[in-house]
């Protein structure tokens, strides 16, 4: 496949120099091996004395490394004195017990290192207790629309935003020629990278009700939904499940960035909700993989789409509140802030007028966007951008 340059390159170049462990996170088949092989190549064409210690532990060449010791032992006999030293290692979580091994290579200060590994065994969430609070996350996401078009450009093939709504941003799937190859390779991801990740690192045997919850989960993305109401409606279905495990599974899929979870936000009394989340699935297609196209619920979609992209620009996000209307997207980063409605289609004047009435009942100066397909130039409309999809994500 040919090579798109990603923004997360530039990131890692940014950060080089830094002495805490970069690790990148993200969801599976995201790109995370392809960009620290691209790093890799970046340092050896532009600078002169480095040494590089690449170690990828999925091939059989480093069978050998497969434990702490011995990896430990391969980076020190590998280092070079008078360069700087980048120790790189591609699924790290393959060597038991590789946490020591990092954390003695680290207290030398001799290397400069970089890991990605499985997102069940290598999550953001359990760096400080492995690494003691000594890393840097870059987190990587599917490709976004606009990394859609430029990796199609490249190629010769001309696409539009409605390609990408049903192919999706997981690069490895462009390869095949058919919806229902690009299909049966992300289920498969999903199928046997995420969920038996999930069920080896947490030692799952209830593997059916893990599968129930993810599938309620594939079907209610971008829905106020709670850790009850999932439960019940599996213990109407299977007489069987338990709000402690079905929340615990939840946690899982989230750590595991198969979902993003987005919490309510009260924009009136600025405070956070505790009840009816939504979820967010790191790349839209893993529902149509699973789950069918036949019932697609495009607004719902676009929702996802949207919120990934945010997220991607490195926004924190949250639903607004507002005396019993709703906002999609509150969207903050340090001291910017705006609200994003999210819609399929607004041509018609009642939906229009649905969808900026609870944008027009904010009542402060912060910005306000209105997106959908609405296959036409932006324009204002009492001070809300009423913004194509399409080209708002080529922004």
């Amino acid at each position: 496949m040919d090579l798109l340059k990603r923004n997360y390159l530039d990131e890692m170049i940014s950060v080089s120099k830094a002495p805490d462990i970069k690790v990148i996170t993200g969801v599976r088949r995201s790109g995370k091996s392809v960009l620290l092989e691209a790093f890799r190549d970046y340092l050896l064409q532009n600078e002169a004395n480095v040494n590089i210690i690449y170690i990828k532990l999925t091939s059989f060449d480093f069978e050998q490394l497969l434990e702490y010791h011995a990896l430990y032992q391969y980076a020190e006999e590998h280092y070079m004195s008078g360069k700087v030293n980048y120790l790189m290692i591609d699924e790290v979580q393959m060597c038991e017990g590789f946490e020591l091994a990092i954390n003695s290579l680290y207290d030398t200060k001799k290397y400069n290192i970089y890991l990605t590994g499985s997102n069940a065994f290598l999550l953001s969430s359990d760096l400080a207790t492995l690494f003691t609070g000594r890393t840097y996350s870059i987190e990587v996401f599917p490709f976004s629309y606009k990394e859609y078009k430029e990796y199609y450009d490249m190629v010769g093939r001309e696409v539009n935003f409605e390609d990408y709504v049903m192919e999706g941003g997981l690069a490895g799937s462009y390869a095949y020629d058919t919806m229902e190859q690009k299909y049966n390779y992300i289920g498969d991801i999903y199928d046997t990278l995420i969920m038996r990740d999930i069920q080896k690192k947490y030692n799952i045997k209830n593997t059916a009700l893990l599968e129930a919850v993810s599938d309620f989960m594939l079907s209610n993305i971008s829905k106020q939904t709670s850790i009850r109401n999932i439960a019940d409606t599996l213990n109407s279905k299977t007489g069987e499940s338990h709000h402690s495990t079905v929340g615990m599974y939840v946690e899982y899929l989230c750590r595991a960035y198969a979902f993003y979870k987005v919490r309510r936000y009260d924009i009136t009394g600025k405070q956070y909700l505790a009840s009816q989340d939504k979820y967010f699935l790191s790349d839209h297609v893993f529902k149509f993989a699973k789950l069918g196209t036949r019932i697609p619920d495009y607004g719902k979609v676009y929702e996802n789409i949207v919120a990934i992209e945010l997220l991607r620009r490195g926004y924190e996000i949250y639903v607004g509140t507002l005396r019993g209307a709703e906002v999609d997207f509150v969207a903050k980063k340090r001291d910017e802030k705006f609200y994003v409605q999210v819609s399929y289609d607004i041509s018609e004047p009642a939906t229009f007028a649905r969808e900026v009435k609870s944008l027009l009942a904010i009542n402060d100066a912060y910005p306000k966007i209105l997106l959908a397909r609405t296959r036409h130039p932006e324009y204002l409309h009492e001070g809300i951008r009423v913004v194509d999809i399409a080209d708002w994500l080529m922004e």
